[in-house]
């Protein structure tokens, strides 16, 4: 395992406390207090840490903190500025661009990090899917997010795929979406058709039906009790060999 990413798995679900004397600035409430504090170049990794665990920061020392160029040396301090609530996106999104994988994957999963930067971080892990290695895939297959998940779906190794679909925070519409993308393989579609949680799932039966790569005997079995109007419906935008739709027609007049 490489030092980068080594202490990267540590740092995920650590946090550092570090203990600040009574009347520190980091104390006060004062905004200009704050502001100095987050401008000093003699800012320790403990002390800007002990500040950025204040949860009611405003944005403004927080711009302030990510301009003190030594206190953005430190990569814990980086990941816990863009991990902060109130970090602007202006500030978090350039700097996560500059993380590696599994401080990214802190990102995605925090809490506390707004929605549209959680996003931003989604994006640039899935951007970064074909360059990282397999192990590190495999990692974000079975921890990330549901929309790295799903990207996850399409990727090139089997034990990825099948991995990502185990993934708890993969949702049905990440399914629907991986198994109609045209560069679906014939093993994600035949794997998800057979699966013992996504197979029972009305919407992506429907999904599946739309798939080139559908066994006659699955075809069939999902088409079961639709609606004669719903399954020509279907069919129509459907990529399975003419022989199967056929079969399903006559299954299902």
């Amino acid at each position: 395992m490489s030092p980068e990413r080594e202490n990267a798995e540590r740092s995920i679900a650590l946090e550092v406390s570090a203990p600040v004397c009574v009347g520190s600035p980091l104390q006060s409430t004062s905004r200009d207090d704050l502001l100095r504090v987050a401008a000093d170049p003699a800012l320790t990794e403990d002390l800007a840490l002990a500040l950025l665990k204040r949860a009611g920061l405003p944005p403004e020392v927080l711009e302030q903190l990510a301009k003190n160029r030594n206190a953005l040396k430190l990569r814990k301090v980086k990941v816990a500025l863009v991990c902060h609530a109130h970090t602007p996106r202006h500030v978090s999104v350039p700097l996560a661009r500059q993380f590696y994988t599994f401080d990214l994957l802190k990102v995605a999963l925090s809490p506390r990090v707004p929605a549209d930067v959680k996003v931003a971080a989604d994006e640039l892990l899935i951007g970064r899917l074909k360059t990282i290695t397999i192990g590190e895939r495999l990692s974000l297959a079975r921890r990330g997010s549901g929309r790295v998940a799903g990207s996850l779906l399409l990727d090139g190794e089997t034990r990825v795929m099948r991995t990502a679909l185990e993934n708890a925070r993969l949702t049905e519409a990440f399914v629907i979406q991986a198994v109609l993308r045209p560069q679906a393989s014939a093993v994600l579609v035949q794997t998800v058709a057979q699966h013992t949680k996504w197979s029972y799932r009305r919407e992506v039966r429907l999904a599946l039906l739309r798939t080139e790569y559908l066994s006659l005997a699955r075809a069939l079995e999902f088409s079961r009790g639709l609606q004669p109007a719903l399954l020509r419906e279907v069919l129509h935008n459907s990529r399975l060999p003419a022989r199967i739709k056929d079969q399903l027609l006559r299954e299902n007049p």
